[in-house]
């Protein structure tokens, strides 16, 4: 054994017996105060008021009203007549290899002239009103309370005391006892 592990050994000893001696000589540690139960007498919720959105839908049905009108079936025989007849004139004005083309010209602007006036010539009839749904989200904010803590009374050594906890504490609270002498 070396003559420091010794040193060290008679260091050890002596600090564990000047530790026993002050807790028999009555010394108490500040350091790390008592705990101990103490009986809960009343617990009163601590409420905070939030304002929650919530989405709801809003439905209802609305009249729409339309136009009708009669399209019909139409001859083709008016728009066939007047291709002829474009055909002719287009003929007449037309010279040499032109004549063709303004023949064939004059036939396709009659046919469409005359389809185009049969396709607008609709008849109203009336008009007639629909139910239609229609809907929209409509959002709220609704006042909703949540419990934020608790304040609590309880007795310690014949005395009341309150303090405030963020869980509910039960019959028992434990309290830390922390005895000190006064000067």
């Amino acid at each position: 054994m070396t003559h420091s592990s010794t040193r060290f050994r008679k260091l050890l000893a002596f600090a564990l017996l000047a530790g026993s001696g002050s807790v028999l000589a009555g010394r108490y540690d500040y350091a790390a105060p008592e705990v101990e139960l103490a009986r809960v007498i009343e617990v009163r919720p601590i409420f905070e008021t939030v304002h929650e959105p919530v989405a709801r839908q809003e439905c209802w049905d609305e009249p729409v009203t339309y136009a009708s009108y009669d399209r019909g079936r139409h001859d083709r025989a008016p728009a066939v007549l007047a291709g002829i007849i474009g055909g002719v004139i287009g003929n007449q004005f037309g010279r040499g290899r032109g004549r063709d083309a303004a023949t064939v010209a004059g036939a396709a602007l009659g046919y469409a002239a005359v389809r185009d006036s049969q396709r607008y010539d609709s008849r109203y009839r009336g008009e007639y009103t629909r139910y239609e749904s229609r809907c929209r989200t409509l959002t709220e904010h609704r006042p909703d309370q949540r419990v934020v803590g608790y304040d609590v009374a309880y007795q310690y050594n014949g005395r009341t005391y309150w303090t405030q906890t963020d869980y509910h504490p039960g019959d028992e609270i434990e309290v830390q006892v922390d005895v000190r002498p006064s000067r």
